[in-house]
């Protein structure tokens, strides 16, 4: 008998994320869904947060590393566009 992998659909938004700041390009990257997404900076600070999806087909992103700082956002299909408690925008794609 051959067996099939079935693939999991799930309805959680998430993937891999490559998002970079626009005035210093620090780069945040990681993975996850839903309410676990784990992304890591060039510095080394590791941060933690969620995804929850909108009644379209928009997705709200909130992450918050150790020392508190925060970074909240939207996205739509695969651009993400995040912006952190000092106003510097973050922009990138999910895959």
């Amino acid at each position: 008998m051959i067996y099939k992998r079935r693939r999991k659909c799930t309805n959680e938004a998430g993937g891999y994320f490559q998002l970079e700041n626009e005035m210093n390009h620090k780069k945040l990257f990681g993975y996850g869904h839903g309410g676990s997404i784990k992304l890591e900076d060039t510095s080394g600070s590791v941060w933690r947060g969620t995804a929850e999806r909108g009644d379209d087909q928009s997705v709200f992103y909130r992450f918050r590393n150790s020392d508190g700082r925060t970074v909240a956002g939207i996205g739509y299909g695969n651009n993400v566009m995040l912006r952190d408690e000092k106003g510097m925008v973050w922009k990138g794609i999910v895959d």
